[in-house]
Protein backbone atom coordinates (compact mmCIF):
# COMPACT_ATOMS: atom_id res chain seq x y z
CA UNK A 1 0.00 0.00 0.00
CA UNK A 2 2.66 2.30 0.55
CA UNK A 3 4.25 1.60 -2.74
CA UNK A 4 1.23 2.66 -4.37
CA UNK A 5 1.18 5.84 -1.98
CA UNK A 6 4.27 6.85 -3.61
CA UNK A 7 4.01 6.18 -7.19
CA UNK A 8 1.10 8.57 -7.12
CA UNK A 9 2.52 10.86 -5.51
CA UNK A 10 5.61 10.81 -8.04
CA UNK A 11 2.94 11.00 -10.87
CA UNK A 12 1.26 14.12 -9.71
CA UNK A 13 4.54 15.88 -9.03
CA UNK A 14 5.18 15.33 -12.67
CA UNK A 15 2.03 16.63 -13.52
CA UNK A 16 2.76 20.03 -11.50
CA UNK A 17 6.30 20.27 -13.17
CA UNK A 18 4.62 20.20 -16.19
CA UNK A 19 2.06 22.48 -16.04
CA UNK A 20 4.13 25.17 -14.42
CA UNK A 21 4.29 28.16 -16.71
CA UNK A 22 7.53 28.51 -18.20
CA UNK A 23 8.41 31.97 -17.13
CA UNK A 24 8.49 30.27 -13.33
CA UNK A 25 11.58 28.12 -14.79
CA UNK A 26 13.48 30.47 -17.04
CA UNK A 27 12.33 28.91 -20.27
CA UNK A 28 10.78 31.39 -23.12
CA UNK A 29 8.78 33.77 -22.59
CA UNK A 30 5.20 34.03 -24.22
CA UNK A 31 4.55 35.52 -28.13
CA UNK A 32 4.00 39.39 -27.67
CA UNK A 33 0.91 40.46 -29.26
CA UNK A 34 1.05 41.33 -32.83
CA UNK A 35 1.29 45.18 -33.17
CA UNK A 36 -0.98 47.11 -36.01
CA UNK A 37 0.91 48.33 -38.97
CA UNK A 38 1.44 52.28 -39.11
CA UNK A 39 -1.01 53.86 -41.76
CA UNK A 40 0.58 54.10 -45.11
CA UNK A 41 1.69 58.00 -46.03
CA UNK A 42 -0.37 59.38 -48.87
CA UNK A 43 1.27 59.67 -52.30
CA UNK A 44 2.67 62.86 -52.66
CA UNK A 45 2.13 64.21 -56.23
CA UNK A 46 6.03 65.01 -57.59
CA UNK A 47 4.42 67.92 -58.77
CA UNK A 48 1.93 68.99 -56.39
CA UNK A 49 5.45 68.86 -53.80
CA UNK A 50 6.75 71.53 -56.17
CA UNK A 51 3.77 74.23 -56.53
CA UNK A 52 3.69 76.85 -60.08
CA UNK A 53 5.27 80.17 -59.01
CA UNK A 54 2.35 82.84 -57.95
CA UNK A 55 1.16 84.92 -60.55
CA UNK A 56 2.64 83.58 -63.70
CA UNK A 57 1.48 85.97 -66.75
CA UNK A 58 1.57 83.28 -69.55
CA UNK A 59 1.81 86.10 -72.38
CA UNK A 60 5.09 87.15 -71.22
CA UNK A 61 5.81 83.48 -71.49
CA UNK A 62 5.67 83.32 -74.94
CA UNK A 63 8.53 83.39 -78.04
CA UNK A 64 11.82 81.72 -78.20
CA UNK A 65 13.13 79.32 -74.88
CA UNK A 66 16.76 77.85 -75.27
CA UNK A 67 16.96 74.29 -73.54
CA UNK A 68 20.44 74.17 -72.07
CA UNK A 69 19.72 71.56 -69.07
CA UNK A 70 17.25 68.73 -68.19
CA UNK A 71 17.53 66.81 -65.19
CA UNK A 72 15.76 62.79 -65.79
CA UNK A 73 15.91 59.40 -65.22
CA UNK A 74 14.72 58.84 -68.67
CA UNK A 75 16.23 56.23 -70.28
CA UNK A 76 16.72 57.31 -73.66
CA UNK A 77 18.85 60.25 -71.97
CA UNK A 78 20.71 57.80 -69.60
CA UNK A 79 21.89 55.85 -72.60
CA UNK A 80 22.28 59.16 -75.35
CA UNK A 81 22.71 62.47 -72.69
CA UNK A 82 26.51 62.56 -74.04
CA UNK A 83 25.15 62.92 -77.84
CA UNK A 84 21.81 65.04 -77.02
CA UNK A 85 21.42 67.40 -79.98
CA UNK A 86 20.55 71.62 -79.31
CA UNK A 87 17.01 71.45 -79.31
CA UNK A 88 14.98 75.32 -79.10
CA UNK A 89 10.96 75.85 -78.45
CA UNK A 90 8.61 78.42 -79.77
CA UNK A 91 5.57 79.35 -77.26
CA UNK A 92 2.77 80.95 -79.31
CA UNK A 93 -0.87 81.62 -78.36
CA UNK A 94 -2.99 79.16 -80.41
CA UNK A 95 -5.08 80.11 -83.05
CA UNK A 96 -7.74 78.61 -82.38
CA UNK A 97 -8.35 78.95 -78.30
CA UNK A 98 -6.89 81.64 -75.87
CA UNK A 99 -6.83 78.11 -73.34
CA UNK A 100 -4.00 76.92 -75.25
CA UNK A 101 -0.71 77.49 -76.66
CA UNK A 102 0.96 76.03 -79.89
CA UNK A 103 4.58 74.98 -79.01
CA UNK A 104 7.47 74.26 -81.82
CA UNK A 105 10.30 72.55 -80.80
CA UNK A 106 13.13 71.91 -82.93
CA UNK A 107 15.69 69.60 -83.04
CA UNK A 108 18.48 67.78 -85.17
CA UNK A 109 18.27 63.93 -85.78
CA UNK A 110 20.36 61.49 -87.60
CA UNK A 111 22.05 64.96 -89.63
CA UNK A 112 18.51 66.55 -90.03
CA UNK A 113 16.10 69.13 -88.72
CA UNK A 114 13.19 67.90 -87.09
CA UNK A 115 10.02 70.47 -85.65
CA UNK A 116 7.77 68.62 -83.03
CA UNK A 117 4.21 70.24 -82.76
CA UNK A 118 2.23 70.33 -79.93
CA UNK A 119 -0.59 72.09 -77.91
CA UNK A 120 -0.40 73.13 -74.42
CA UNK A 121 -3.88 73.21 -72.62
CA UNK A 122 -4.17 75.99 -69.89
CA UNK A 123 -5.47 75.00 -66.67
CA UNK A 124 -7.63 77.02 -63.92
CA UNK A 125 -3.73 77.13 -61.98
CA UNK A 126 -1.59 80.12 -63.02
CA UNK A 127 1.76 78.69 -64.53
CA UNK A 128 0.28 74.95 -64.99
CA UNK A 129 -0.66 73.51 -68.38
CA UNK A 130 -1.60 70.01 -69.61
CA UNK A 131 -0.05 67.67 -72.79
CA UNK A 132 -2.73 65.85 -73.44
CA UNK A 133 -2.16 62.10 -75.00
CA UNK A 134 -4.08 59.37 -76.26
CA UNK A 135 -5.60 58.15 -73.03
CA UNK A 136 -5.67 60.36 -70.10
CA UNK A 137 -3.21 58.51 -67.94
CA UNK A 138 -0.69 59.34 -71.03
CA UNK A 139 -1.34 63.30 -69.83
CA UNK A 140 1.25 65.51 -69.30
CA UNK A 141 1.59 67.87 -66.56
CA UNK A 142 3.51 70.70 -67.15
CA UNK A 143 4.55 73.66 -63.82
CA UNK A 144 6.44 76.70 -65.00
CA UNK A 145 8.23 76.81 -61.45
CA UNK A 146 10.48 79.74 -61.91
CA UNK A 147 11.02 82.11 -64.38
CA UNK A 148 11.55 86.13 -64.71
CA UNK A 149 10.89 85.92 -68.14
CA UNK A 150 13.75 87.56 -69.63
CA UNK A 151 16.45 85.34 -69.00
CA UNK A 152 15.67 81.98 -67.81
CA UNK A 153 12.69 79.20 -66.65
CA UNK A 154 12.60 76.36 -65.04
CA UNK A 155 9.76 73.81 -66.27
CA UNK A 156 8.81 70.63 -64.98
CA UNK A 157 7.37 67.71 -66.86
CA UNK A 158 5.33 65.28 -65.23
CA UNK A 159 4.37 61.59 -66.87
CA UNK A 160 2.71 58.68 -65.21
CA UNK A 161 4.74 59.57 -61.88
CA UNK A 162 8.17 60.26 -63.01
CA UNK A 163 9.41 64.25 -62.97
CA UNK A 164 11.46 65.77 -65.49
CA UNK A 165 12.89 69.41 -65.15
CA UNK A 166 13.86 71.53 -67.77
CA UNK A 167 16.27 74.81 -67.36
CA UNK A 168 15.32 77.35 -70.48
CA UNK A 169 16.98 80.46 -71.17
CA UNK A 170 16.21 83.04 -74.06
CA UNK A 171 19.50 83.32 -75.52
CA UNK A 172 22.65 80.89 -76.05
CA UNK A 173 24.54 83.21 -73.36
CA UNK A 174 25.57 80.88 -70.16
CA UNK A 175 23.12 81.60 -67.56
CA UNK A 176 24.54 83.04 -64.22
CA UNK A 177 25.94 80.52 -61.22
CA UNK A 178 22.84 81.56 -59.01
CA UNK A 179 20.85 79.96 -61.39
CA UNK A 180 22.18 77.00 -62.16
CA UNK A 181 22.58 76.57 -58.52
CA UNK A 182 18.78 76.97 -58.20
CA UNK A 183 17.55 74.63 -60.79
CA UNK A 184 19.94 72.19 -59.73
CA UNK A 185 18.82 72.81 -56.40
CA UNK A 186 15.72 72.49 -57.85
CA UNK A 187 16.32 69.09 -59.35
CA UNK A 188 17.60 67.25 -56.31
CA UNK A 189 14.23 67.96 -54.56
CA UNK A 190 12.85 65.11 -57.08
CA UNK A 191 15.94 63.18 -56.20
CA UNK A 192 17.52 64.17 -59.69
CA UNK A 193 21.46 64.41 -58.67
CA UNK A 194 23.88 65.57 -60.43
CA UNK A 195 24.19 62.15 -62.20
CA UNK A 196 20.81 62.95 -64.06
CA UNK A 197 21.70 65.84 -65.54
CA UNK A 198 21.97 66.38 -69.41
CA UNK A 199 23.38 69.72 -70.28
CA UNK A 200 22.56 70.09 -74.40
CA UNK A 201 24.51 72.16 -76.65
CA UNK A 202 23.74 76.08 -77.01
CA UNK A 203 25.42 76.48 -80.74
CA UNK A 204 24.15 75.09 -84.37
CA UNK A 205 20.21 75.19 -83.48
CA UNK A 206 18.40 74.16 -86.65
CA UNK A 207 16.45 77.11 -88.55
CA UNK A 208 14.45 76.53 -91.46
CA UNK A 209 12.66 73.19 -91.35
CA UNK A 210 11.61 70.92 -94.18
CA UNK A 211 7.85 70.27 -94.59
CA UNK A 212 8.46 66.65 -94.04
CA UNK A 213 10.49 66.77 -91.39
CA UNK A 214 7.49 68.58 -89.27
CA UNK A 215 5.46 65.82 -86.93
CA UNK A 216 2.76 65.91 -84.28
CA UNK A 217 3.96 64.06 -81.40
CA UNK A 218 4.78 63.72 -77.45
CA UNK A 219 7.80 63.17 -76.80
CA UNK A 220 9.14 60.65 -74.17
CA UNK A 221 11.50 62.83 -72.04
Amino acid sequence: MAGACRCVLAVLLLCLCLWVPSEAVGGAKSRPKPQKRPPKKPKVDPVDSTPPAQNIDIQQMMGTWFLLNTASKCSYLIKHGTSVEPTVMMLTRHEASDQTLSVSTKTRQNHQCWEILQVYHLTSTPGKLLLKGARPELNTDIVIGETDYTSYAVLFYQKQGKVTVKLYSRSVDDLSEPVLAKFEQLAEKHSLGLAYLFPFPTYSHCGDVDKDHTINCVPTC
